[in-house]
């Protein structure tokens, strides 16, 4: 089976989630925590050099504090629980604003944890505007994400199917697999199911 390098996550459903559980929408991140943690064992098992997490956008700053800050200690908590593994750690997103956790910013230049190893990227406040630069409509001299490679796959949670925003260059031939299944309701099989799908496409990348 072909497995992919680098895999993009997107896991999507929390507040449904938690609506359907008869909980406030803000306790659904917490929630999503531990199916990050199995997804990382998983993959590490699997051979995946490179994962990349959607933690929150700058969009979703906009949602009602309880949300904000529910997710982004949800965010906090999976960053730190992963920098005690075997992983190199790459926390990106717009540090300048103050809807970054300050507890993050230590995570901002890639930093080695236990043997190393697997690439983890946790895009936390990001924005694809903030990514390419764009500044009165012109595209800056440099990809803010530049440290992260192209992504081969990228598995969304939720039934939602559409990117969001999620690294537009890095995705750019990404295959899309979509989970109808909330993040939290993550079981091993959907991870299983998807790199299965991803073995049979043809990939050319455009040739």
């Amino acid at each position: 089976m072909r497995i992919p390098k680098h895999i993009g996550i997107i896991p999507d459903g929390n507040r449904r989630w938690a609506l359907e559980q008869g909980m406030k929408k803000e306790d659904g991140y917490d929630n999503g925590i531990s199916p990050g943690m199995d997804l990382y064992y998983i993959c590490k098992d699997m051979g995946i050099e490179e994962m990349t997490f959607y933690g929150f956008t700058a969009d979703n700053t906009k949602r009602p504090t309880t949300q904000r800050e529910a997710f982004s200690e949800a965010c906090i908590k999976a960053v730190e629980r992963l920098s005690k593994e075997d992983a190199e750690l790459l926390v990106l997103g717009k540090t300048s604003s103050a809807m970054f956790p300050e507890r993050l910013k230590p995570y901002t230049t890639r930093s080695r944890f236990g043997e190393g190893g697997m690439k983890i990227n946790f895009l936390i406040n990001y924005s694809w505007e903030w990514d390419l630069g764009l500044q009165d409509g012109a595209i800056g001299p440099q990809l803010k994400t530049s440290d992260v490679s192209r992504i081969d796959l990228v598995i969304r949670w939720g039934g939602r199917r559409r990117l969001s925003g999620f690294l537009p260059v890095q995705s750019v031939y990404s295959d899309m697999y979509i989970v109808d299944d909330y993040w939290p309701d993550f079981r091993p099989q959907h991870i299983y199911d998807a790199v299965e799908w991803y073995s049979r496409q043809d990939v050319t990348l455009g040739g």
